[in-house]
């Protein structure tokens, strides 16, 4: 996915089935803006062992992360504990309009985002993160109707931009222009599996791979930081992620 704005006729043809098979499933999909879905690799989400991803392992309240739609970039995997309902209607930093497609899962309270924050792109790394999940209220005292006395929320603490994974990573609060992208999961019950299957909303990947391409490639040991996720890509509680959270 050298650039997300270019497909092959491969992969539009594969997008195409693979769609008509997500709204099959999930019909809500229907209301989202045509083009506004980047298709990348449908991708399994597995546990470190390298086995299927039980979602029922995904512990109300914490966060995760896995990699996608590059082997490089980091995204949050949340199970918020109760569906997350369809049809927030957000908008990109460049004024274009899409819909949140909703949770996933048995229950519909699985959610994935990009975990690069889209002010100045903080993201997690394995020595510390400035941005993470946080499922209790920040002041438990304060009972106005400010975000930090409801909990459930993507707070990044290197600029206090502050997102409500419920609505699409929704902006409540901060200098963030956009909501962080959105991750589309789909969710096998045959196999009780995962699948990330593309992006939508507004996608800083490639700002994030060309402005930190340095700092990514060492830190994952690797030269081809733009190689697409392909198969499977790990699933990691963020405490076993990153040493330090920031936040």
């Amino acid at each position: 996915m050298a650039n997300s704005n270019t497909f092959d006729r491969r992969k539009f043809i594969k997008v195409c089935v693979g769609a008509g098979a997500a709204v099959a499933a999930n019909p809500a999909l229907v209301a989202e803006p045509a083009g506004e879905l980047i298709p990348a690799e449908r991708v399994r989400l597995v546990d470190p062992d390298g086995k299927t991803l039980d979602p029922g392992s995904l512990a109300i309240g914490e966060s995760f992360v896995f990699h996608y739609p590059y082997v490089t970039t980091p995204c949050f995997l949340i199970n918020l504990g109760s569906p997350a309902e369809p049809g927030a209607e957000l908008t990109t930093a460049d004024g274009r309009a899409y819909r949140w497609a909703g949770g996933a899962g048995p229950g519909r309270s699985i959610v994935a985002f990009s975990a690069i924050c889209a002010h100045r792109m903080s993201y997690p790394t394995r020595t510390v993160s400035f941005i993470d999940y946080r499922h209790q209220p920040m002041s438990p005292s304060n009972t106005s109707s400010g975000w930090w006395s409801r909990g459930q929320v993507i707070y990044c603490c290197s600029e206090g931009s502050v997102y409500d994974p419920r609505e699409g990573a929704r902006v409540l609060s901060g200098p963030a222009p956009q909501p962080l992208a959105a991750v589309h999961l789909d969710y096998d019950p045959d196999e009780q599996a995962l699948f990330a299957t593309g992006v939508y909303g507004g996608s800083m990947f490639e700002r994030f791979l060309t402005e930190f391409g340095l700092q990514v490639s060492l830190a994952h040991k690797r030269d081809d930081i733009r190689r697409e996720a392909r198969d499977t890509t790990v699933v990691w509680s963020m405490s076993e992620y990153t040493r330090t959270k920031a936040c």
